[in-house]
């Protein structure tokens, strides 16, 4: 007799990682493959983060701590909110998380029933809707365009039925494309008169090219504002995030926290408050994105890749191939078995037109961008 399977693990796999795991098979054969699929910086955690972690590692026993973590970090996220965007925010409010990921399976638990339906847009990223499904709420993907900036708009949303929840993401994985001020008011406004909890991702906060980055935590205070210290503080390994949460939440949160985690990592969170004290090195891995941004923006076209969307934060360019393929999976992997260089495919991010799109990650080193710029331009596509 065969036992019973549960269809809410029955969800997409997340492409990017099965990218990664092709490449890194390359590697072992003794292939020189240039990573341009990962989103994740290359460069370490501050020192003064790995500092205050061998520290801990010595003076502290780093068992559980508060379910919504160390209050001293907790305080130090909320200081964060007043010197970075000029928001006052009371330390209450902050809960730390287990990364990003552990912050949107507590945000959907805590606002959403099963049944219920959350807007996303399409491209967007994948783990979204698949957590969504899992959970037995409807993601309800928006179809956007680059004249949208492949951002919600609220026609568009007006046309998505009846909502229960909208997830915005500003800058945005994939296409780095990001929202002012005055449309995120305009969309804050009508989830408040629509009755729809806003989720607004605000994990590449820090990482953008001219324009600063929008929180929602001054529009909103019935939103639900996650970030991490993966992406702008370097910390991807370290799975460490946080989430902004109304007071209604909280007791529920708390709960699931206690549930589903106990507590966030010990010894993360004591290094992770010295992340904030890091602004030196913060910035040069800025400069160094803006300097990968710029060498691709300038040779990525003579490669065949001129219709990108305009990446005004995060370290992602978002490229339309439907002048060279159809197929952004068999692409990608011609790309790398052919020219070793990793990307990602749209489909991983978009179910609607993600076979003409790829994604070209650029948090490594100069050098990478500049040889995958070059086995791009000879590769015979």
């Amino acid at each position: 007799m065969s036992l019973k399977v549960s269809n809410r693990g029955m969800i997409n796999p997340f492409i990017v990682m099965d990218v990664m795991r092709s490449a890194n098979k390359l590697e072992e054969l003794g292939e020189d493959v240039i990573h341009l699929e990962v989103g994740q910086p290359s460069t370490p955690a501050p020192l003064r983060v790995i500092e205050a972690a061998q520290e801990a590692l010595n003076k502290e026993v780093l068992g559980y701590t508060d379910s919504l973590g160390l209050p001293f970090l907790r305080e130090r996220i909320a200081e964060y909110y007043s010197t970075f965007y000029g928001v006052s925010l009371n330390p209450s409010r902050v809960v730390v998380t287990t990364g990003s990921s552990g912050g949107f399976l507590l945000a959907f638990l805590s606002a959403f029933e099963p049944g219920d339906r959350v807007a996303l847009v399409a491209p967007g990223y994948p783990a979204y809707r698949n957590i969504l499904t899992a959970l037995g709420v409807e993601p309800v993907i928006i179809e956007t365009t680059a004249a949208d900036k492949f951002q919600p708009t609220i026609e568009l949303l007006k046309n998505s039925g009846k909502l229960d929840g909208l997830i915005l993401a500003s800058p945005s994985n994939p296409t780095g494309t990001m929202i002012s001020r005055e449309e995120m008011k305009q969309l804050v406004n009508w989830c408040s008169i629509a009755g729809v909890r806003l989720i607004s991702d605000e994990i590449y906060h820090g990482i953008t090219y001219g324009t600063k980055s929008e929180t929602v935590a001054d529009l909103d205070e019935n939103a639900i504002i996650i970030n991490s210290f993966s992406k702008y503080f370097s910390m991807t390994g370290w799975r460490l995030g946080w989430i902004i949460v109304p007071d209604e939440l909280m007791r529920s949160i708390e709960c699931l926290c206690q549930n589903i985690f106990i507590s966030p990592p010990t010894l993360s969170q004591h290094a992770g408050v010295e992340a904030f004290n890091s602004s030196e090195e913060l910035l040069a891995n800025i400069k160094r994105y803006t300097k990968n941004r710029e060498i691709l923006l300038k040779y990525l076209p003579s490669a065949g890749f001129s219709d990108i969307a305009p990446a005004d934060g995060a370290f992602y360019l978002y490229a339309n191939i439907e002048s060279i393929s159809d197929d952004s999976e068999e692409f990608c992997r011609r790309m790398l078995s052919e020219a070793l260089v990793a990307t990602t495919p749209g489909v991983d991010f978009d179910p609607f037109n993600g076979k003409r799109y790829i994604r070209f990650s650029f948090s490594g080193s100069e050098s990478d961008m500049i040889t995958a710029c070059e086995r791009l331009t000879n590769w015979k596509q």
